[in-house]
């Protein structure tokens, strides 16, 4: 964590220091040339005040001024330096010197100065312009402003984006599939949760599999007796009612392992939802039923919607009236599955505690085959597609229960 913070740091520092330079680079070298300039006017004056009445050499000797005469350049060339300090020394002085560049490829130039008798030069060594070292204004500044960079690329990367992996992590937990493993990144605290969090999801794994292997030996011992009572009922010819309750005991057994089975271990596939509908509808009675469907195709869950509709319908043949309506349409961003029976439905007061497990709206609903598990097995199955389950009052009158699954079409 600490070198990881260290290399931050040293990014911040030369990003800002390049920033700086590109920014402030040229400002910082021009107040320099304008510094210069004045310097070297003073100089110039003085210069040519004493070469009034004394030879170069003997002012060279004597004030320690790089002068020279007799020098021939080759061209008038000038670097944008040079132009500079010429422009600053026209300001100064009464007079525009010659700024000739120097030509041995040294950062300096040649200062023309007037004498009475012949073309005397000073030579003036100009400001290295090279980034390194940098200038200890610009480090300062970059020192402070890469701190600063450093703390927010430490905020964003080890301590931000775990936790918001971290988020969507928890946010997908119970949905359709458990998600990975997190890695354990970022800073001390971070990775923490991150560690309870995978222990948590070790925890749900092994849950999940301890269920699965009480439901399937509740299934296989179940199965067999239910199915040898039926056999027994058929040969000695058992009265009507034996047989009911035989398939009461049968549907509740099967919503209790659907309930408990949860559905997230289905893929999804990309199917016609109007045609799932219509081979689910051809199983009842078409004087009880009518259908509206528009062609929609989505990816489901095939078995577990059909186990939520199949609900739904047995709901609504058993406690409404006919005939029953099932439409199949967009609704905005989400696909609209209701199912609308002619009864009075679920009053207002009762219709939340209705989607709980095991509720049932009255004691009369307990004797054929029904535990209250219908409407929260759809209400789970709505959810493992990204939807819900409402309850409406159609304007025509009637009760609706209605699946809202999100809009994942092809």
């Amino acid at each position: 964590m600490l070198l990881r913070f260290i290399l931050f740091l040293t990014l911040g520092w030369a990003l800002s220091l390049g920033l700086l330079q590109q920014l402030l680079g040229q400002r910082l070298e021009r107040a320099q040339m304008q510094q210069l300039g004045r310097n070297l006017a003073e100089v110039i004056k003085l210069s040519q005040m004493v070469l009034e009445r004394f030879p170069p050499a003997l002012v060279s000797e004597l004030s320690g001024l790089p002068l020279a005469t007799n020098i021939k350049f080759a061209g008038n060339q000038q670097g944008n330096r040079d132009r500079e300090l010429r422009l600053e020394l026209c300001k100064q002085l009464r007079h525009c010197p010659e700024v000739r560049p120097n030509k041995s490829g040294v950062a300096g130039v040649w200062v023309e100065l007037l004498s009475p008798l012949e073309p005397v030069w000073l030579y003036v060594a100009l400001p290295s312009n090279r980034w390194w070292p940098p200038d200890p204004m610009l480090a300062s500044y970059s020192l402070i402003s890469g701190t600063v960079i450093a703390g927010a690329l430490f905020l964003l990367l080890e301590v931000q984006r775990p936790l918001h992996r971290l988020e969507n992590a928890l946010g997908r937990v119970g949905l359709e599939q458990r998600p990975a493993p997190l890695p354990k990144e970022g800073a001390v605290e971070v990775q923490r949760l991150s560690g309870r969090f995978n222990s948590m999801l070790a925890r749900l794994e092994a849950s999940e599999t301890e269920r699965a292997t009480m439901l399937a030996g509740i299934a296989h011992d179940l199965k067999s007796p239910i199915t040898r009572l039926r056999l027994r009922l058929a040969v000695e010819s058992a009265s009507p009612q034996a047989q009911a309750d035989l398939d009461a005991l049968e549907r509740i057994t099967g919503q209790f392992l659907l309930f408990a089975g949860g559905g997230q271990g289905e893929q999804k596939i990309l199917l016609p939802l109007n045609e799932l509908i219509g081979e689910l509808s051809a199983r009842y009675d078409d004087k009880y039923l009518e259908l509206f469907l528009q062609p929609l195709q989505a990816l489901v869950q095939p078995v577990a919607l059909s186990r939520a509709l199949a609900n739904l319908i047995d709901n609504a043949l058993c406690y409404g009236a006919p005939p029953l309506v099932i439409q199949l349409m967009k609704e905005g961003s989400m696909v609209l599955i209701s199912i609308t029976d002619q009864g009075d439905g679920i009053c207002q007061s009762e219709r939340e505690q209705a989607l709980m497990p095991f509720h049932r709206l009255d004691s009369s609903r307990s004797g054929s085959g029904h535990c209250g598990l219908g409407l929260a097995i759809a209400s789970r199955v709505a959810e493992l597609h990204g939807g819900k389950l409402e309850f409406r009052d159609p304007p025509g009158g009637g009760f609706s229960v209605c699946l809202l699954l999100s809009e994942d079409l092809s």
